[in-house]
């Protein structure tokens, strides 16, 4: 199982920087036609007026994308900001426990977040909503990885609250950059 999880959590932080690029490709090929409309003005050829239709409307879908889910490989590779200075100074079964609180807190909060996600992807597939954009998408494709980012990060914080359970360290532990430590 943890072979599979780890796949999880690799396969959506690669989802993560696919989006990432997707939105380089986007920019780079819009500013590459605008910057030929501009040279075009220069030599007296006239603009074609070349544009991606709604490319800021889908780099903000990309950017979306890539940021939900990002969550779950980052909170894995102890990435995600954790005020540790409370509990570094506590014996290990008390800061375990608030580990596990803390852990447990954090699951509730984003399975209950992944499920009205989940209830809102279907709302906007069950009634056709649209974007308004001048490229209309049925808004629950950009929402879908929104609802998947949330649901892998549930996962992924239960998961370390299960290690926390067992007595063993969080996948976290040790990979944040403490500066009392230095």
């Amino acid at each position: 199982m943890r072979k599979g999880l780890d796949a999880l959590y690799r396969l959506s932080g690669g989802l993560a920087a696919f989006f990432i690029v997707a939105i380089v490709v986007v920019v780079v090929v819009q500013v590459g036609l605008n910057l030929t409309d501009k040279i075009l003005i220069a030599t007296g050829t006239g603009a074609l007026g070349l544009t991606i239709p709604s490319y800021a409307e889908l780099t903000g879908y990309f950017l979306a994308a890539s940021t939900f889910l990002a969550l779950a490989y980052t909170l894995r590779g102890g990435g995600h900001i954790r005020v540790t200075l409370a509990i570094q100074f506590l014996p290990p079964p008390l800061r375990r426990g608030i580990e596990a609180l803390a852990l447990a807190t954090a699951a509730a909060m984003t399975g209950f977040a992944a499920w009205h996600m989940v209830l809102y992807v279907h709302d906007s597939f069950s009634y056709g909503d649209m974007s308004s954009g001048m490229l209309a998408v049925p808004i629950w494709i950009p929402q879908t990885p929104l609802a998947l980012g949330l649901t892998i990060l549930t996962v992924a914080l239960v998961d370390d609250l299960v290690q926390v359970l067992l007595g063993r360290a969080p996948s976290f532990e040790g990979k944040d950059e403490s500066l009392l430590s230095e």
